[in-house]
């Protein structure tokens, strides 16, 4: 083979690499974002444990939202739901409802049916709305990637904007080891009239299951 073909076939070869690179990349690239600090968070219409739907505007009274992405069976999950119970009963009555909202899906991972999440509130004595994402289409929409997943919303001019994203505090499997607590800090500090000072962290968990 001459000079000229060789080289010729090189740069072929070296092209139709990076082309199938690119596609690779492509393909492997996440379609939806998802919401960061300062988006503003449209309305939800998902079904909760009592068989009514529940939706952001029901709460009309409310200042903002903790929305927490969670799970029947994730060991991070689990280890978490004594902290969320608490954290509705220490900010509902200040304007800051949790929301918890199960994005997995039951095909994927058997635990997480319907009736095993009305088996779960029931048996942990939930006390807030704990909502099937059925569709995946809100998780997708908030960009959630575990279990938990935090999003802090603050209502703002009629709007639902984020105000901080990611883990409850830093020690999402021991509680009794926890020294900051990122969420109750945030809303500490929306309470005060204040800017959060600490907007996101990693939020650490179990994969969700689609």
């Amino acid at each position: 083979m001459k000079r000229k073909e060789i080289i010729t076939a090189f740069i072929l070869a070296t092209f139709s690499v990076v082309v199938l690179s690119s596609f690779i990349l492509s393909v492997d690239e996440p379609v939806i974002k998802g919401y960061h600090v300062g988006s503003e968070v449209a309305d939800i219409n998902l079904l909760n444990v009592d068989n009514k739907r529940i939706s952001f505007s029901d709460f009309s009274d409310a200042k903002g939202f903790i929305v927490i992405f969670t799970c029947n069976k994730c060991p991070y999950a689990v280890a978490s739901e004594d902290r969320i119970n608490a954290l509705d009963a220490e900010f509902k009555s200040k304007g800051y409802p949790v929301i918890a909202i199960n994005p997995n899906n039951p095909e994927v991972q058997p635990d997480d049916t319907f009736v095993l999440m009305q088996q779960k509130a029931k048996e942990k004595g939930f006390t807030f709305p704990y909502l099937f994402d059925e569709s995946h289409k809100v998780y997708a929409q908030f960009g959630a990637a575990k279990t938990p997943h935090v999003y802090l919303l603050q209502k703002e001019g009629g709007k639902r904007i984020v105000k901080y994203i990611g883990a409850i505090d830093d020690n999402v499997r021991k509680a009794s080891s926890v020294k900051e607590r990122f969420l109750a800090n945030a809303i500490n500090e929306l309470l005060a009239g204040k800017e959060v000072s600490l907007k996101e962290t990693k939020a650490i968990g179990c994969s969700v299951k689609v």
